[in-house]
């Protein structure tokens, strides 16, 4: 986790919503089913500016040789994320916010990939905890590819039943001192907020989120489980 989310919202939605001014230039537009290397909307801080940008999903850190060298780079954990070489300098100056309508899920080993669905109670968009670093292709003079990667933590509650792991989820209170690159330390911030995860609310949703080639609304509506593999038997013994 986080594999796969959603952001039912366009940029200038979450730009009222977040306090912010639109800067993806139509980058970026309501997305129900987005995969790691898609560009996707962060927020960030820069002096007295805070705004929405277009970034792909996938860390590269700065000193990379090459930006597709391995698996994208899509989660952090936060128990680790100051220390690791990968995401460190991220860590501590280049912080942001993924905003997602809610994340999919699925329990690992299960056959029948059944997806699930985390969302706030109340359809207001969650603030992801990220970072974002910029690479600059050493074979070019062009801009540099600007990536990022949700911040990751154990599960709790019902969460921890269909996964291990979870985005950690910011209040409101928090995304100020998460965006403000001049603050080093955030061992505070990266413990889970027991009031936000009050908020969140999981359901099962159709198995066409199963499919990155699937991408509307409906994608986001709770759908009946997919009946267990014995369930499934006696629907054919009568």
């Amino acid at each position: 986790m986080c594999g796969r989310y959603a952001v039912r919202r366009d940029p200038a939605a979450l730009a009222e919503e977040f306090a912010a001014a639109d800067r993806t230039e139509g980058a970026n537009g309501a997305d129900f089913n987005i995969t790691p290397t898609k560009t996707v909307p962060i927020v960030v801080q820069r002096g007295a500016e805070r705004s929405v940008r277009p970034v792909r999903w996938g860390l590269v850190p700065t000193w990379a040789k090459e930006a597709d060298g391995g698996p994208p780079m899509i989660n952090a954990r936060a128990e680790t994320i100051t220390a690791k070489p990968a995401y460190a300098e991220s860590a501590r100056r280049r912080r942001c916010l993924m905003p997602a309508t809610g994340w999919y899920e699925w329990k690992p080993g299960d056959k029948r990939r059944q997806p699930y669905l985390c969302k706030r109670r109340d359809g207001a968009s969650m603030a992801m905890a990220a970072v974002f670093s910029a690479w600059w292709d050493p074979r070019t003079a062009g801009p540099p590819l600007v990536t990022c990667a949700v911040v990751t933590t154990d599960a709790v509650g019902e969460l921890a039943d269909v996964h291990h792991r979870m985005p950690l989820v910011l209040p409101e209170e928090r995304w100020a001192d998460w965006l403000d690159p001049a603050r080093s330390e955030i061992d505070e911030l990266l413990r889970p907020d027991p009031g936000v995860l009050g908020e969140l609310a999981l359901h099962t949703v159709s198995t066409e989120v199963n499919s990155m080639r699937n991408n509307h609304p409906d994608l986001l509506e709770p759908a009946d489980p997919v009946p267990e593999p014995a369930e499934q038997a006696a629907l054919f013994e009568s």
